[in-house]
């Protein structure tokens, strides 16, 4: 017998009518023959009113005594839920999290999953119940409750749907399934039938509220097909998978990230090490890093660029400030007022000229890129806040989202997961290690590129979308763009290359730094690009620390760095390439898959 995971979320679950349409489809899917698990948030706004009425009794509520609290809320729901499906005459039990078994570690408020012990919930479920489970909510091996933080009844559905080996997970919500963009930004914003792990996984992290991303890793760990749901339809919703539909759109999503702040480091010494010891402090005051590009100047001196939370922005600024000038470097000024915009897609990775899309239409739209970041499956580039709705909208109109995928998908989907020993060998080692463990699908030394850097470019509309058309007309095909943030007259520009076409790109890049007036040019024959790849980088915020301190041990310098959900990739010098790999492999032995 197949077992369904179906997850309910709080709008979904806000009064009696609509806990018992909830039950209606838990019923209707044991009547077609599956057993089925159903996970419960706290109902509407009642966590909400928890935190504030905590806050009416505390300046500071203790963590542990928040995660009492606020895991009262799930209670209630999966009472009533019990409630409801036995007054349509089906046999129900509810059971909080510590009852299932759900062991996460003692971060208060920020649990993660240690293991799940099956044999209670399976039991109940073969006794033809159907089981009714709190989310967002584990117990830690001193017995305490805890709470699993943001989008933590996403990440309890998933989790159990992994560990129990179910033939889908359907997360219910508000929205009927995976968007384009937020449709509540931009109402042309149309639905996606079906998206790829990877994808979902940027999207998340960008801002994407119908998913949180831990529950997105659980699912591409375990090879979880997740469907995404209208708990006021019975639409088919769409379909998270590793292998999604095929588009000849090269973008599947675009994101808009409103709040962001950009943090600039100018002059440091281009040395093993700089990178490690700024962004370890960042780390320490549990700072939250997003972009992050370093470019090098022609002077042995590196710039420094990344973007982190607009309300972070004074604490960072008060941290770096006296570490860069023991360092002989400066502050460049902090912009409060920037939003990033993003484009992903797992087309990018077959299909070449995106890039130079993305800027000529923002371009054309006469806007300016602050900062910009590629990675194999995404495009980032921060704009002015003013302008971050019209950015979005140029970009999503760009890539034909608006017209370009169906409103009402149909799914002939046949699971085809993971092989079934396999599965139950990754689930059993995670079980002993922490289901949430960063694991890391591979480390790869890629030294066939070459790297060519413009300083001093003119930071005007335009000019980024002028250069990378040009390099596209010479047919020479580019791998990572960074530009960093000099000045605001400014702005430094690298991209990489394959070997062969350096002379090439050398040729162009001159002409655009005669052209453009440029204030100069400087490049790597010889690079190599080291790249962490796997599930967990962005919730394990120590990925990017652990590959600079390794680096940093083995005297290994960065010369560029670029980040995304999934990869993070470094730029050094190819001589140093092979010892690069090796000392990324000693630091992340334990995580690798």
């Amino acid at each position: 017998m197949s077992l369904v995971v179906q997850k309910f979320g709080g709008t979904s679950v806000a009064d009696s009518e609509k806990i018992l349409s909830a039950a209606r489809k838990a019923v209707r899917a044991h009547q077609q023959g599956h057993q089925v698990i159903m996970v419960v948030s706290a109902m509407g706004k009642n966590t909400d009113m928890l935190v504030q009425l905590a806050g009416e009794i505390s300046e500071k509520p203790p963590a542990r005594e928040m995660d009492m609290l606020l895991s009262t809320g799930e209670q209630v729901s999966v009472a009533l839920m019990a409630m409801a499906i036995d007054s349509l005459g089906y046999q129900a039990v509810s059971l909080t999290g510590s009852q299932i078994g759900i062991q996460t570690d003692s971060s208060h408020t920020k649990a993660r999953i240690q293991h799940i012990s099956t044999a209670r919930i399976q039991s109940l479920l073969d006794q033809g119940n159907i089981v009714i489970a709190a989310g967002f909510q584990g117990i830690d091996e001193n017995l305490n409750i805890t709470t699993l933080g943001r989008g933590g009844s996403d990440t309890t559905a998933v989790a159990l749907a992994a560990v129990l080996q179910a033939e889908t997970c359907e997360i219910y919500t508000d929205v009927d399934g995976v968007y384009t963009t937020d449709p509540r930004i931009l109402p042309e914003a149309r639905l996606i039938g079906s998206v790829n792990y990877d994808e979902m996984l940027e999207l998340a992290s960008l801002g994407a509220g119908v998913m949180h991303s831990r529950s997105i890793e659980f699912g591409k760990k375990f090879n979880v097909a997740i469907r995404v749901r209208s708990s006021l339809s019975d639409a088919s919703g769409s379909l998270i998978i590793d292998h999604a539909q095929t588009r000849e759109l090269p973008v599947s999503g675009a994101a808009l990230t409103r709040d962001e702040a950009r943090i600039s480091i100018l002059d440091v010494p281009d040395v093993p090490g700089t990178i490690y010891e700024l962004f370890m402090k960042l780390a320490e005051a549990k700072v939250t890093v997003d972009m992050i590009v370093q470019n090098i100047a022609d002077d042995g001196t590196a710039d420094i660029s990344f973007t982190i939370p607009r309300d972070e922005a004074d604490e960072t600024f008060d941290i770096l400030r006296p570490i860069v000038q023991s360092l002989g470097g400066r502050m460049g000024k902090t912009d409060q007022e920037v939003s990033k915009v993003s484009v992903v897609g797992m087309g990018m990775a077959t299909q070449v000229g995106v890039a130079n899309r993305m800027f000529r239409a923002l371009a054309d739209a006469n806007i300016s890129m602050q900062m910009i970041t590629t990675s194999e499956i995404k495009i980032s580039a921060l704009v002015r806040r003013d302008q971050a709705l019209a950015a979005l909208r140029t970009v999503h109109k760009e890539f034909g989202l608006d017209t370009g995928v169906t409103d009402t998908p149909s799914f002939s989907y046949e699971p085809d997961p993971l092989p079934q020993i396999d599965a139950i060998d990754v689930v059993d080692r995670l079980q002993k290690i922490g289901m949430e463990s960063l694991m890391v699908d591979d480390i790869v030394l890629d030294d066939s590129q070459s790297r060519v850097t413009l300083t001093g470019v003119p930071n005007e509309a335009g000019v980024a979308a002028a250069v990378f058309e040009r390099v596209a007309d010479e047919g020479i095909f580019v791998d990572m763009i960074v530009q960093s943030y000099a000045d605001d007259q400014h702005a430094d520009i690298s991209f990489t290359v394959p070997n062969k076409q350096f002379a090439a790109s050398l040729e162009v890049a001159t002409q655009i730094q005669q052209e453009f007036k440029c204030q100069g040019l400087n490049y790597k024959r010889e690079i190599a690009k080291l790249t962490v790849s796997g599930i967990g980088l962005r919730s394990h915020t120590g990925v990017a620390i652990g590959m600079f301190k390794a680096l940093h041990d083995a005297k290994i310098n960065v010369d560029m760095i670029n980040t995304s959900e999934v990869r993070v990739n470094v730029v050094v010098d190819g001589c140093e390439g092979q010892a690069g790999l090796e000392c990324l492999r000693n630091q992340f032995t334990k995580a690798m898959r």
